[in-house]
């Protein structure tokens, strides 16, 4: 199973995201649910690195199956938002493949 664990600050923003395991929702190579969350999750990385030119700390794993990312506190406000709007329009499309797939997904905030 996917584990998402998104970690927010006192204010509800995101400060950081993991993500790890297998979904095992088909033959590897043909896991739709495993593609699904890989395509939005570094989608949304690769937004906020393109888009918004900022640093992320980022952590993944040799051999899929892990992302973490840590958003960086010396943000501007404008940048701030930004990357926030990206990050929640990737935590949709994650809900989305949760509430179609849930036996192979499950999402926790903290």
């Amino acid at each position: 199973m996917i584990q998402v664990t998104v970690y927010r600050t006192k204010d509800e923003n995101i400060r950081s995201f993991e993500i790890s395991g297998h979904a095992e929702s088909g033959p590897y190579g043909y896991d739709l649910v495993c593609a699904g969350v890989s395509a939005v999750s570094i989608g949304a990385v690769n937004a906020v690195l393109e888009l918004c030119d900022i640093d992320l700390e980022i952590k993944q794993g040799e051999e899929g199956g892990y992302l973490a990312v840590n958003i960086p506190n010396n943000l501007s406000p404008d940048e701030r938002d930004k990357v926030q709007l990206l990050f929640e329009g990737m935590l949709i499309s994650l809900k989305a493949i949760e509430m179609e797939y849930n036996k192979f997904i499950q999402i926790r905030q903290k």
